[in-house]
């Protein structure tokens, strides 16, 4: 799915803004015809979560109506274009109606989804209709109030509230932009981008159809310029670009493919896409880049603000890149959902190395549901990587984290989805995030392993020492038994900003700083481990528990508005230290 953009061939509407919303609590609204418009609403942000705009709603997660209205600007009238009115994330479920007519559902947050409305849509007054509800069920991925026996090892979450079975706040809404989009008849519907060194590109474009059609290829910057004919419904290209420049984290270099229809000689589509000259491998213990050894210094994160919540917030996004830059980092893994279009392209563009990752957290594998659940898992893996195939920042694609994946229906479940990836983008490494260390059986197939360990804080509490000499020999024990590069992707303390100790004691910046540095420290010491991503950038809000004091995970180096803690300086210490080498 091509990100939507603007030029003369192109056209598009942002309707962010205040909508009318009405809660639902008693599912009234299909059987009163709200999809229709309805009435009794108040004011709402679009894009954000409503769970922080209404305090009242804080915790409700059932149905929820939204709607807006439109005109059509000049020259958009059918059937000279194609129009569709896209989505870039509803969390979890949304149901779309337009001027009365339902247009269709989509199931899952964090991914776009888009309908065609050229037959229903008039010039003025249009009305947009949008039901949303994010109700914790188990047969729903991320799964809410799973069984007791697939819980996670950690937190008791029979007793949070919301009883979500993952650490986070399962905000709701809509909660990225909605546009208003205007093709031509043909048009460009797609695009697949592969690189090889030293300056090979091949691509692929799908249309919506094809009449008498050729398709022109050219690069900004570089003279490479072909126009090839519709093949059903795709044009497909290959060049080489002499004396590429390779996109890294040091030189993120973007050339801009231009793809245009061409129709009895005159140009009635165009499409333009930065893309970086890049290729990444695993070599034995290696994650190389461009051939050469890299190594993963960075975070596990949310998108979570105060107010918006899971909202699309484009200053927030500008802030925390350049805290990424001060201290240090160079990637990050988008946990535990895929973030923004627009956050990728500005990693691109900024030089950041990008673990995406599904939103499949919190899998359990009882066979109640277990086939709903690889079902939905399966499309996620579907609009994740076509959405996202394209981008030089994406590194490697994850599956799942923490995945309770004791029963033995666990692996072919993930073997299942690790096997789609690479079907669809045999270009990348695969990897699984899991708890389970040497126990991670999936682990004998995947490309890289990634582990998320808190000893010294969930075990061997307050007794450091200890911890990080159970963290060496699991390691260690995990690469004997699999052979395969590391990547330590979550590690860390939760930390009450300004509470200070010495010695260093539990929640103090002090433990934190200190289990971050000697963590560090044995995994630099480890030839396999290829990468550290500390838990977490920033706080972020959570469901109430007895483990999450004022219902927030405080593990951030950050505080949730962005203001470092002791580790925050630290970590900056070591990551800029390790400017120009291989870490």
């Amino acid at each position: 799915m091509l990100f939507p953009q603007a030029n003369p061939y192109r056209q598009l509407v942002d309707l962010s803004g205040f909508w009318e919303l009405r809660f639902d609590p008693d599912d009234q609204g299909e059987q009163a015809g709200w999809g229709n418009g309805f009435s009794d609403s108040q004011p709402v942000a679009v894009p954000a979560s409503w769970n922080d705009q209404f305090a009242e709603w804080r915790d409700y997660l059932g149905p929820t109506w939204y709607q807006t209205r439109f005109d059509l600007p000049w020259g958009w009238e059918p059937p000279q274009k194609q129009l569709t009115v896209r989505f870039g994330s509803v969390n979890y479920l949304a149901k779309v109606w337009l001027n009365g007519r339902y247009l269709g559902e989509h199931e899952g947050g964090h991914l776009p989804f888009a309908f065609a409305i050229s037959q229903h849509v008039q010039p003025e007054n249009n009305l947009l209709v949008v039901r949303v509800e994010g109700i914790l069920a188990p047969d729903r991925v991320p799964p809410g109030n799973p069984p007791r026996d697939a819980r996670h090892m950690f937190m008791n979450q029979s007793q949070n509230f919301p009883p979500a079975s993952f650490d986070f706040f399962p905000f709701c809404g809509i909660q990225r932009p909605v546009l208003l989009t205007a093709t031509a008849a043909t048009a460009v519907t797609d695009l697949t981008v592969t690189t090889k060194l030293p300056g090979q590109v091949q691509v692929q474009a799908k249309l919506t159809q094809a009449v008498a059609t050729t398709v022109r290829f050219s690069v900004g910057g570089t003279s490479v310029q072909a126009e090839t004919p519709v093949e059903g419904d795709t044009a497909e290209c290959s060049f080489i670009i002499t004396d590429a420049i390779l996109w890294s984290p040091e030189t993120p270099h973007l050339y801009d493919l231009t793809v245009e229809v061409v129709q009895d000689g005159a140009v009635t589509d165009r499409y333009t896409l930065p893309i970086g000259i890049r290729e990444i491998k695993v070599e034995g213990d290696a994650l190389l880049l461009n051939g050469r050894p890299i190594y993963l210094t960075g975070f596990g994160r949310h998108i979570d603000f105060p107010v918006t919540g899971r909202g699309f917030v484009p200053a927030v996004i500008v802030k925390d890149y350049a805290l990424m830059k001060w201290i240090g980092a160079n990637s990050f893994r988008t946990t535990h959902y895929p973030y923004s279009e627009e956050m990728m392209r500005l990693a691109d563009r900024l030089g950041f190395l990008v673990i995406d990752e599904t939103p499949a957290v919190g899998l359990f594998f009882a066979k109640k549901g277990l086939k709903r659940r690889l079902q939905l898992c399966r499309q996620y893996v579907e609009e994740l990587i076509s959405r996202d195939k394209n981008h030089p920042s994406v590194i490697m694609w994850s599956i799942a984290n923490e995945p309770h994946s004791s029963p033995a229906t666990a692996v072919p479940f993930l073997r299942n989805l690790y096997d789609l990836c690479k079907e669809l983008d045999p270009m990348r490494p695969v990897t699984l995030t899991t708890y389970r260390g040497v126990d991670e059986e999936s682990f004998a197939f995947c490309d890289v392993m990634s582990l998320n360990r808190y000893a010294g804080w969930y075990s061997e509490s307050g007794r450091l020492d200890e911890g990080v000499a159970s963290l060496t020999d699991e390691i260690d024990a995990m690469y004997a038994k699999f052979k395969k590069p590391l990547i330590l992707s979550e590690f860390g303390a939760d930390t009450v900003a300004g509470h200070h100790a010495h010695p260093p004691e539990m929640f103090s910046e002090e433990y934190q700083a200190a289990i971050l540095e000697q963590y560090i420290d044995v995994l630099r010491r480890k030839p396999f481990v290829v990468g550290e991503h500390v838990w977490n950038m920033c706080d972020f809000k959570t469901s109430q528990g007895v483990l999450r004091v004022g219902a927030m995970n405080l593990k951030g180096v950050f505080t949730r508005d962005r203001r470092p803690k002791l580790a925050a300086h630290r970590l900056r210490a070591l990551w800029r230290a390790d400017a120009g080498s291989n870490h």
